[in-house]
């Protein structure tokens, strides 16, 4: 276990190196000058050249990079460009809500994506599996934007059950919850659908398993073989893919903080984006890349505790 965990260590620190430096010379691939755009067009040439001798811009690019993972590993994201103020600041202010947002969306996705793909393969073929499986299609199938957008007409605005826009009031659960609920219904909703096709797959493999098989002989109860040898197992493809999604949807939760007017990376990224602000920018993407990256390792890392094949098979 040792061995896999210092290899899935060392594996995850060189693909976040790889990905700090794609995406440091993707940002500079983007087109426009960030000085003409920051200072507007009445500008003169020495302004832009000033301002770009602040922002490191007019050094080579190696060493840019060089000075870029310098900064990184102190803690040091850059400055705001705009305001002034530390890049580092301005994303930690805005992860707590797409954590929130991302955890909340997998987390009712999971409890009740997990047990109807288990109802799907302990009923194979009976109603309750063709219904599970239509729910699952209609989850996959619908676009998140449009589900965000209906539900804000819905019950935000017509029946005035939650809250339409923004996170609500800081220090008030129950306000933050009513302007959580709507988002994280939209984003984890094709989670369901994906989640319940994984388990339901996983565990017809695993029931048709030779330990199932002898558990059965042995005259177990059928609820104990279920969840004592069968779901165990199953679940831990899920695991898996419940730790890439929970890095996946800080990127991708951005539909739902722009229907929602929600603060948060997605809505950081994208006015950064628009301004040319290239220390946001690679600030709020560098941070979630290393969160994608620690919870594929927290996830890899759990299975591997759990299931003693994959120790076995260093």
């Amino acid at each position: 276990m040792a061995i896999y965990a210092i290899r899935r260590i060392v594996l995850s620190g060189l693909i976040c190196l790889v990905a700090m430096t794609i995406m440091f010379s993707l940002v500079y691939v983007i087109p426009g000058d960030p000085a003409a755009i920051v200072l507007g067009p009445l500008a003169t040439p020495a302004m832009k050249q000033a301002l770009i001798a602040r922002m490191g811009l007019d050094q080579p690019l190696g060493l840019q990079l060089l000075h870029f993972f310098r900064n990184v590993l102190v803690g040091d994201l850059g400055t705001d460009v705009w305001s002034g103020r530390s890049v580092t600041v301005i994303v930690l202010e805005a992860l707590p809500y797409t954590l929130t947002l991302a955890v909340a969306a997998l987390g009712w996705a999971a409890l009740l994506g997990i047990p109807l793909g288990c109802l799907a393969a302990v009923r194979r073929g009976s109603l309750a599996d063709r219904i599970a499986a239509i729910l699952s299609v209609a989850a996959l199938a619908v676009p998140s934007f449009v589900v965000a957008i209906y539900l804000l007409l819905v019950f935000a605005v017509s029946l005035h059950w939650f809250g339409a826009t923004g996170a609500g009031a800081p220090g008030h659960p129950l306000d933050e919850l009513g302007h959580l609920v709507l988002p994280a219904i939209a984003v984890g909703l094709g989670w369901v659908g994906y989640l319940a096709r994984l388990v339901r797959a996983s565990m017809l493999d695993v029931l048709s398993e030779p330990h199932v098989r002898t558990a059965r002989a042995f005259g177990l109860p059928e609820r104990r073989i279920i969840f004592s040898y069968a779901l165990r197992i199953a679940v831990l493809p899920t695991i898996t893919v419940i730790g890439q999604g929970v890095g996946g949807l800080l990127s991708s939760a951005v539909f739902a903080e722009v229907v929602f007017n929600r603060p948060g990376l997605g809505r950081l990224v994208l006015g950064a984006v628009n301004t040319r602000n290239y220390p946001v920018v690679m600030g709020a993407v560098l941070v979630t890349v290393l969160l994608f990256t620690l919870c594929t390792l927290i996830a890899d890392l759990l299975v591997a505790a759990l299931d003693p094949r994959i120790r076995a098979s260093l």
